[in-house]
Protein backbone atom coordinates (compact mmCIF):
# COMPACT_ATOMS: atom_id res chain seq x y z
CA UNK A 1 0.00 0.00 0.00
CA UNK A 2 1.36 3.41 -0.99
CA UNK A 3 2.13 5.69 1.94
CA UNK A 4 1.17 9.35 2.23
CA UNK A 5 4.79 10.38 1.60
CA UNK A 6 5.07 8.46 -1.66
CA UNK A 7 1.74 9.89 -2.83
CA UNK A 8 2.83 13.43 -1.99
CA UNK A 9 6.12 12.94 -3.80
CA UNK A 10 4.29 11.91 -6.97
CA UNK A 11 2.40 15.21 -6.75
CA UNK A 12 5.62 17.09 -6.05
CA UNK A 13 7.29 15.86 -9.23
CA UNK A 14 4.55 17.57 -11.24
CA UNK A 15 4.97 20.86 -9.35
CA UNK A 16 8.67 21.06 -8.44
CA UNK A 17 11.30 20.55 -11.15
CA UNK A 18 13.33 17.55 -10.01
CA UNK A 19 10.86 16.72 -7.26
CA UNK A 20 12.99 18.07 -4.38
CA UNK A 21 15.08 21.15 -3.66
CA UNK A 22 18.18 19.08 -2.86
CA UNK A 23 19.32 16.47 -5.36
CA UNK A 24 20.55 14.01 -2.72
CA UNK A 25 17.16 14.01 -1.00
CA UNK A 26 15.44 12.54 -4.05
CA UNK A 27 13.84 9.22 -3.05
CA UNK A 28 15.24 7.78 -6.29
CA UNK A 29 18.73 7.99 -4.77
CA UNK A 30 17.69 5.99 -1.71
CA UNK A 31 14.73 3.72 -2.40
CA UNK A 32 12.54 4.55 -5.43
CA UNK A 33 8.77 4.32 -4.86
CA UNK A 34 9.22 3.14 -1.24
CA UNK A 35 11.12 5.90 0.60
CA UNK A 36 8.84 7.88 3.00
CA UNK A 37 10.06 11.11 1.32
CA UNK A 38 8.60 13.57 3.89
CA UNK A 39 8.67 13.96 7.66
CA UNK A 40 6.04 15.28 10.05
CA UNK A 41 8.34 15.53 13.08
CA UNK A 42 11.99 14.93 13.92
CA UNK A 43 13.91 14.93 17.19
CA UNK A 44 17.45 13.73 17.73
CA UNK A 45 17.70 10.76 15.35
CA UNK A 46 14.01 9.84 15.49
CA UNK A 47 11.97 10.71 12.40
CA UNK A 48 8.20 10.39 11.96
CA UNK A 49 6.76 10.19 8.45
CA UNK A 50 3.42 11.61 7.31
CA UNK A 51 1.63 8.43 8.43
CA UNK A 52 3.04 8.69 11.95
CA UNK A 53 5.49 5.81 11.55
CA UNK A 54 8.76 6.33 13.43
CA UNK A 55 12.18 5.57 12.01
CA UNK A 56 15.71 5.82 13.39
CA UNK A 57 17.89 7.89 11.07
CA UNK A 58 21.06 5.88 10.49
CA UNK A 59 21.60 7.58 7.15
CA UNK A 60 22.00 11.25 6.21
CA UNK A 61 20.74 13.08 9.29
CA UNK A 62 19.88 16.24 7.41
CA UNK A 63 22.56 15.46 4.79
CA UNK A 64 25.21 15.96 7.44
CA UNK A 65 23.82 19.21 8.84
CA UNK A 66 22.41 17.94 12.15
CA UNK A 67 25.73 17.09 13.78
CA UNK A 68 24.22 17.38 17.29
CA UNK A 69 21.02 15.64 16.22
CA UNK A 70 17.86 17.30 14.96
CA UNK A 71 16.18 19.81 17.24
CA UNK A 72 19.09 20.07 19.68
CA UNK A 73 17.71 21.84 22.78
CA UNK A 74 20.66 24.20 23.25
CA UNK A 75 20.69 25.32 19.63
CA UNK A 76 16.91 25.64 19.52
CA UNK A 77 16.91 27.73 22.70
CA UNK A 78 19.39 30.16 21.13
CA UNK A 79 17.31 30.33 17.95
CA UNK A 80 14.06 30.94 19.82
CA UNK A 81 15.75 33.76 21.73
CA UNK A 82 16.91 35.28 18.44
CA UNK A 83 13.36 35.07 17.10
CA UNK A 84 11.97 36.62 20.29
CA UNK A 85 14.39 39.54 19.97
CA UNK A 86 13.72 39.99 16.26
CA UNK A 87 15.48 38.22 13.41
CA UNK A 88 16.14 41.13 11.05
CA UNK A 89 16.59 44.86 11.47
CA UNK A 90 17.95 47.97 9.80
CA UNK A 91 20.89 47.47 12.19
CA UNK A 92 23.27 44.50 12.25
CA UNK A 93 23.14 41.62 14.74
CA UNK A 94 26.10 41.56 17.17
CA UNK A 95 26.27 37.76 17.01
CA UNK A 96 28.10 37.95 13.69
CA UNK A 97 31.07 39.66 15.38
CA UNK A 98 31.17 37.14 18.24
CA UNK A 99 31.00 34.27 15.77
CA UNK A 100 33.85 35.71 13.69
CA UNK A 101 36.02 35.96 16.79
CA UNK A 102 35.21 32.38 17.75
CA UNK A 103 36.00 31.00 14.29
CA UNK A 104 39.32 32.83 14.24
CA UNK A 105 40.11 31.58 17.75
CA UNK A 106 39.61 28.03 16.47
CA UNK A 107 41.72 28.75 13.36
CA UNK A 108 44.58 31.12 14.38
CA UNK A 109 45.92 31.31 10.83
CA UNK A 110 42.71 33.11 9.75
CA UNK A 111 42.08 36.81 10.31
CA UNK A 112 38.81 37.75 8.62
CA UNK A 113 35.37 36.20 8.09
CA UNK A 114 32.44 36.57 5.70
CA UNK A 115 29.10 34.81 5.97
CA UNK A 116 26.55 33.14 3.71
CA UNK A 117 23.70 30.75 4.39
CA UNK A 118 24.61 27.56 2.50
CA UNK A 119 27.67 25.73 1.27
CA UNK A 120 27.20 26.23 -2.45
CA UNK A 121 26.92 30.00 -2.27
CA UNK A 122 29.77 30.15 0.24
CA UNK A 123 32.00 28.32 -2.23
CA UNK A 124 30.89 30.71 -4.99
CA UNK A 125 31.91 33.60 -2.72
CA UNK A 126 35.30 31.97 -2.17
CA UNK A 127 35.77 31.54 -5.93
CA UNK A 128 34.95 35.21 -6.49
CA UNK A 129 37.32 36.35 -3.74
CA UNK A 130 40.30 34.33 -4.99
CA UNK A 131 39.88 35.57 -8.54
CA UNK A 132 39.56 39.14 -7.31
CA UNK A 133 42.60 38.82 -5.03
CA UNK A 134 44.88 37.33 -7.69
CA UNK A 135 43.43 39.04 -10.78
CA UNK A 136 43.59 35.59 -12.38
CA UNK A 137 40.87 33.27 -13.67
CA UNK A 138 41.89 29.59 -13.66
CA UNK A 139 40.90 27.39 -10.72
CA UNK A 140 42.23 23.89 -10.14
CA UNK A 141 39.90 21.85 -7.95
CA UNK A 142 39.48 18.48 -6.31
CA UNK A 143 36.15 17.21 -4.93
CA UNK A 144 32.57 18.43 -4.89
CA UNK A 145 31.97 22.17 -4.42
CA UNK A 146 28.35 22.97 -5.28
CA UNK A 147 26.14 23.80 -8.24
CA UNK A 148 27.31 27.28 -9.26
CA UNK A 149 28.64 28.24 -12.69
CA UNK A 150 32.30 28.50 -11.67
CA UNK A 151 32.31 24.78 -10.73
CA UNK A 152 29.95 23.25 -13.27
CA UNK A 153 31.84 25.02 -16.05
CA UNK A 154 34.39 22.19 -15.83
CA UNK A 155 31.87 20.09 -17.78
CA UNK A 156 31.78 22.52 -20.70
CA UNK A 157 34.79 20.82 -22.23
CA UNK A 158 33.63 17.29 -21.41
CA UNK A 159 30.31 16.27 -19.88
CA UNK A 160 32.15 13.59 -17.89
CA UNK A 161 34.78 15.84 -16.26
CA UNK A 162 32.94 15.96 -12.92
CA UNK A 163 31.93 12.29 -12.85
CA UNK A 164 34.57 11.46 -10.25
CA UNK A 165 33.74 14.47 -8.11
CA UNK A 166 29.96 14.63 -8.30
CA UNK A 167 27.19 12.52 -9.83
CA UNK A 168 27.75 11.28 -13.36
CA UNK A 169 25.54 12.67 -16.09
CA UNK A 170 25.53 16.37 -15.15
CA UNK A 171 25.19 18.53 -18.24
CA UNK A 172 26.29 22.18 -17.91
CA UNK A 173 23.13 23.55 -19.51
CA UNK A 174 22.78 27.25 -18.79
CA UNK A 175 26.45 27.73 -17.91
CA UNK A 176 27.99 30.38 -20.22
CA UNK A 177 30.32 28.91 -22.83
CA UNK A 178 32.71 31.72 -22.07
CA UNK A 179 33.64 29.95 -18.82
CA UNK A 180 35.10 27.00 -20.74
CA UNK A 181 38.73 26.46 -19.79
CA UNK A 182 38.55 28.28 -16.45
CA UNK A 183 38.30 25.27 -14.12
CA UNK A 184 40.27 22.01 -14.18
CA UNK A 185 39.91 18.99 -11.89
CA UNK A 186 42.56 16.81 -10.33
CA UNK A 187 42.00 13.62 -8.34
CA UNK A 188 42.74 13.31 -4.65
CA UNK A 189 46.25 11.97 -3.91
CA UNK A 190 47.25 12.57 -7.55
CA UNK A 191 49.68 15.46 -7.20
CA UNK A 192 50.96 14.92 -10.72
CA UNK A 193 47.56 15.89 -12.16
CA UNK A 194 47.75 19.26 -10.37
CA UNK A 195 51.32 19.73 -11.56
CA UNK A 196 50.11 19.20 -15.15
CA UNK A 197 47.45 21.90 -14.67
CA UNK A 198 50.09 24.25 -13.30
CA UNK A 199 52.39 23.53 -16.24
CA UNK A 200 49.61 24.43 -18.68
CA UNK A 201 47.94 27.29 -16.80
CA UNK A 202 50.26 28.31 -13.96
CA UNK A 203 50.55 31.92 -15.05
CA UNK A 204 46.78 32.31 -14.77
CA UNK A 205 46.14 30.09 -11.73
CA UNK A 206 43.99 31.94 -9.21
CA UNK A 207 43.38 29.15 -6.74
CA UNK A 208 43.55 25.53 -5.75
CA UNK A 209 40.18 24.57 -4.25
CA UNK A 210 39.83 21.17 -2.62
CA UNK A 211 38.33 19.05 0.11
CA UNK A 212 41.27 18.43 2.47
CA UNK A 213 39.96 14.95 3.24
CA UNK A 214 38.08 12.88 0.67
CA UNK A 215 37.09 9.34 1.73
CA UNK A 216 40.64 8.23 2.49
CA UNK A 217 43.74 9.59 4.19
CA UNK A 218 46.05 11.86 2.19
CA UNK A 219 49.21 10.17 0.99
CA UNK A 220 52.42 11.32 2.69
CA UNK A 221 53.47 14.60 1.11
CA UNK A 222 50.25 15.14 -0.86
CA UNK A 223 48.85 18.11 1.07
CA UNK A 224 52.36 19.44 1.66
CA UNK A 225 52.88 19.34 -2.10
CA UNK A 226 49.60 21.20 -2.65
CA UNK A 227 50.66 23.91 -0.20
CA UNK A 228 54.07 24.23 -1.88
CA UNK A 229 52.52 24.60 -5.34
CA UNK A 230 50.14 27.28 -4.07
CA UNK A 231 53.05 29.19 -2.52
CA UNK A 232 55.19 28.88 -5.65
CA UNK A 233 52.49 30.00 -8.08
CA UNK A 234 50.84 32.60 -5.85
CA UNK A 235 47.55 30.70 -6.05
CA UNK A 236 45.17 30.89 -3.10
CA UNK A 237 44.71 27.54 -1.33
CA UNK A 238 41.05 27.02 -0.39
CA UNK A 239 39.89 24.13 1.77
CA UNK A 240 36.23 23.23 1.34
CA UNK A 241 35.22 22.09 4.84
CA UNK A 242 31.48 22.23 4.15
CA UNK A 243 31.18 18.48 4.79
CA UNK A 244 34.35 17.69 6.76
CA UNK A 245 34.25 20.62 9.20
CA UNK A 246 33.31 19.97 12.83
CA UNK A 247 33.51 16.19 12.56
CA UNK A 248 36.86 15.11 14.01
CA UNK A 249 37.76 18.25 15.97
CA UNK A 250 36.29 21.66 16.84
CA UNK A 251 36.82 23.34 13.46
CA UNK A 252 38.16 22.09 10.17
CA UNK A 253 39.60 18.64 9.61
CA UNK A 254 42.70 20.37 8.23
CA UNK A 255 43.67 21.11 11.86
CA UNK A 256 44.39 17.38 12.24
CA UNK A 257 46.31 17.17 8.95
CA UNK A 258 48.96 19.81 9.66
CA UNK A 259 48.35 22.07 6.65
CA UNK A 260 46.80 25.54 6.85
CA UNK A 261 44.96 26.97 3.83
CA UNK A 262 44.51 30.61 2.87
CA UNK A 263 40.70 30.27 2.98
CA UNK A 264 38.42 27.67 4.58
CA UNK A 265 34.69 27.36 3.99
CA UNK A 266 32.17 25.94 6.48
CA UNK A 267 28.43 25.21 6.29
CA UNK A 268 26.21 22.15 7.04
CA UNK A 269 27.04 21.26 10.66
CA UNK A 270 27.98 24.79 11.68
CA UNK A 271 24.29 25.66 12.16
CA UNK A 272 23.03 22.19 13.17
CA UNK A 273 20.15 22.35 10.72
CA UNK A 274 19.77 26.12 10.59
CA UNK A 275 21.07 27.91 7.49
CA UNK A 276 24.58 29.19 8.11
CA UNK A 277 27.91 29.27 6.28
CA UNK A 278 31.23 30.99 6.85
CA UNK A 279 34.23 31.85 4.71
CA UNK A 280 37.32 32.44 6.84
CA UNK A 281 40.74 33.45 5.59
CA UNK A 282 43.92 35.45 5.72
CA UNK A 283 43.48 39.21 5.71
CA UNK A 284 45.51 39.80 2.53
CA UNK A 285 43.04 37.66 0.60
CA UNK A 286 39.78 38.31 2.43
CA UNK A 287 40.01 42.09 2.44
CA UNK A 288 39.68 42.05 -1.35
CA UNK A 289 36.02 41.11 -0.78
CA UNK A 290 35.54 44.87 -0.33
CA UNK A 291 36.68 45.47 -3.90
CA UNK A 292 34.14 43.18 -5.56
CA UNK A 293 30.39 43.22 -4.91
CA UNK A 294 29.42 40.38 -2.54
CA UNK A 295 26.26 41.18 -0.58
CA UNK A 296 22.86 39.76 0.44
CA UNK A 297 20.03 40.80 2.75
CA UNK A 298 19.64 37.30 4.17
CA UNK A 299 23.28 37.13 5.18
CA UNK A 300 22.42 39.67 7.89
CA UNK A 301 19.63 37.74 9.64
CA UNK A 302 20.16 36.67 13.25
CA UNK A 303 19.09 33.02 13.41
CA UNK A 304 22.08 31.60 11.52
CA UNK A 305 24.82 33.21 13.64
CA UNK A 306 22.90 32.46 16.86
CA UNK A 307 22.57 28.80 15.91
CA UNK A 308 26.25 28.58 14.93
CA UNK A 309 27.42 30.11 18.20
CA UNK A 310 25.32 27.68 20.22
CA UNK A 311 26.45 24.70 18.13
CA UNK A 312 30.15 25.50 18.31
CA UNK A 313 30.09 26.24 22.04
CA UNK A 314 28.33 22.94 22.77
CA UNK A 315 30.60 21.07 20.36
CA UNK A 316 33.68 22.32 22.26
CA UNK A 317 32.25 21.91 25.76
CA UNK A 318 30.94 18.36 25.25
CA UNK A 319 33.84 17.24 23.04
CA UNK A 320 31.26 16.14 20.50
CA UNK A 321 33.90 15.09 17.98
CA UNK A 322 35.04 12.29 20.30
CA UNK A 323 31.49 10.90 20.35
CA UNK A 324 31.16 11.20 16.56
CA UNK A 325 34.42 9.33 16.02
CA UNK A 326 33.36 6.62 18.49
CA UNK A 327 29.97 6.09 16.82
CA UNK A 328 31.47 6.11 13.33
CA UNK A 329 34.25 3.71 14.25
CA UNK A 330 31.71 1.34 15.84
CA UNK A 331 29.67 1.49 12.65
CA UNK A 332 32.60 0.86 10.31
CA UNK A 333 33.82 -2.08 12.38
CA UNK A 334 30.27 -3.41 12.58
CA UNK A 335 29.88 -3.35 8.80
CA UNK A 336 33.17 -5.19 8.40
CA UNK A 337 32.32 -7.78 11.04
CA UNK A 338 28.82 -8.38 9.63
CA UNK A 339 30.27 -8.79 6.15
CA UNK A 340 32.92 -11.23 7.38
CA UNK A 341 30.38 -13.28 9.33
CA UNK A 342 27.92 -13.53 6.45
CA UNK A 343 30.41 -13.86 3.61
CA UNK A 344 29.35 -10.64 1.89
CA UNK A 345 32.07 -8.64 0.15
CA UNK A 346 31.88 -5.04 1.42
CA UNK A 347 34.28 -2.10 1.07
CA UNK A 348 34.22 0.36 4.00
CA UNK A 349 35.68 3.85 3.73
CA UNK A 350 35.52 7.46 4.90
CA UNK A 351 36.15 9.43 8.07
CA UNK A 352 34.46 7.59 10.95
CA UNK A 353 31.81 10.35 11.42
CA UNK A 354 31.22 10.30 7.65
CA UNK A 355 31.32 6.55 7.10
CA UNK A 356 30.13 4.70 4.01
CA UNK A 357 30.19 1.22 2.53
CA UNK A 358 29.85 -0.36 -0.90
CA UNK A 359 28.72 -3.92 -1.59
CA UNK A 360 31.17 -5.55 -3.97
CA UNK A 361 28.94 -7.43 -6.40
CA UNK A 362 28.38 -7.54 -10.14
CA UNK A 363 25.44 -5.13 -9.77
CA UNK A 364 25.98 -2.97 -6.65
CA UNK A 365 22.87 -0.77 -7.18
CA UNK A 366 20.63 -3.81 -6.84
CA UNK A 367 22.33 -4.78 -3.58
CA UNK A 368 22.13 -1.25 -2.22
CA UNK A 369 18.45 -0.98 -3.12
CA UNK A 370 17.73 -4.27 -1.36
CA UNK A 371 19.61 -3.09 1.74
CA UNK A 372 17.63 0.17 2.00
CA UNK A 373 14.36 -1.68 1.38
CA UNK A 374 14.91 -4.29 4.07
CA UNK A 375 16.32 -1.85 6.65
CA UNK A 376 13.29 0.40 6.16
CA UNK A 377 11.05 -2.54 7.03
CA UNK A 378 13.03 -2.87 10.28
CA UNK A 379 12.48 0.79 11.18
CA UNK A 380 15.72 2.35 9.96
CA UNK A 381 16.38 5.08 7.41
CA UNK A 382 19.49 3.55 5.91
CA UNK A 383 21.61 3.66 2.79
CA UNK A 384 25.31 3.39 2.04
CA UNK A 385 26.32 6.27 4.30
CA UNK A 386 26.17 6.95 8.02
CA UNK A 387 26.56 10.53 9.24
CA UNK A 388 27.12 10.25 12.98
CA UNK A 389 25.49 12.74 15.35
CA UNK A 390 25.74 13.53 19.05
CA UNK A 391 22.22 12.11 19.43
CA UNK A 392 23.25 8.64 18.26
CA UNK A 393 23.90 6.14 21.03
CA UNK A 394 25.69 2.81 21.11
CA UNK A 395 22.25 1.21 21.39
CA UNK A 396 21.15 2.85 18.15
CA UNK A 397 24.25 1.63 16.35
CA UNK A 398 24.07 -1.90 17.75
CA UNK A 399 20.38 -2.30 16.90
CA UNK A 400 21.13 -1.10 13.38
CA UNK A 401 24.08 -3.49 13.03
CA UNK A 402 22.02 -6.43 14.26
CA UNK A 403 19.46 -5.66 11.57
CA UNK A 404 22.15 -5.04 8.94
CA UNK A 405 23.70 -8.45 9.65
CA UNK A 406 20.34 -10.10 8.95
CA UNK A 407 20.00 -8.18 5.68
CA UNK A 408 23.59 -9.01 4.68
CA UNK A 409 22.85 -12.70 5.28
CA UNK A 410 19.70 -12.55 3.15
CA UNK A 411 21.63 -10.74 0.45
CA UNK A 412 24.30 -13.43 0.36
CA UNK A 413 21.62 -16.13 0.07
CA UNK A 414 19.75 -14.38 -2.73
CA UNK A 415 22.94 -13.54 -4.58
CA UNK A 416 23.87 -17.20 -4.43
CA UNK A 417 20.47 -18.15 -5.82
CA UNK A 418 20.65 -15.43 -8.47
CA UNK A 419 17.32 -14.01 -7.26
CA UNK A 420 18.33 -10.75 -5.55
CA UNK A 421 16.87 -8.51 -8.28
CA UNK A 422 13.56 -10.35 -8.00
CA UNK A 423 13.40 -9.52 -4.29
CA UNK A 424 13.17 -5.78 -4.99
CA UNK A 425 9.71 -4.32 -4.45
CA UNK A 426 10.35 -1.26 -6.61
CA UNK A 427 12.84 0.20 -9.11
CA UNK A 428 16.61 0.08 -8.64
CA UNK A 429 18.23 3.07 -6.94
CA UNK A 430 19.54 5.81 -9.27
CA UNK A 431 23.33 6.20 -9.42
CA UNK A 432 23.60 9.22 -11.69
CA UNK A 433 21.74 12.38 -12.63
CA UNK A 434 18.40 11.77 -14.31
CA UNK A 435 15.75 14.18 -15.51
CA UNK A 436 12.51 13.21 -13.77
CA UNK A 437 9.22 13.16 -15.66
Amino acid sequence: MEGTGQSLYRRAKKLIPGGTQLLSKRPEFLLPDQWPAYYSKVKGVEVWDLDGKKYIDMCQNGVGACVLGAGDPDVDTAVLQAVANGNLSTLNCPEEVELAELLIELHPWAEMVRYARCGGEAMAIAARIVRAATRKEVIAFCGYHGWHDWYLSANLADDHTLDGHLLPGLHPLGVPRGLKGTTFPFKYNHLGELEAIVKAHGNNLAAIIMEPYRSKDPDPGFLEGIRAIADKTGAVLVFDEVTSGFRVCPGGVHKTLGIDPDIAVFAKSIGNGYSMAAIIGREKVMTVAQDTFISSTNWTERIGPSAALAMIKKFRKEKVHEHLIRMGTMMQKGWQDAAAQTGLSVHVDGLPPLAHFTVQTEHPPVAHTFFAQEMLKRGFLAGQIFYATYAHTETHVQQYLDAAKEVFADMVRFLGEGTLAQKLEGPVVHTGFYRLT
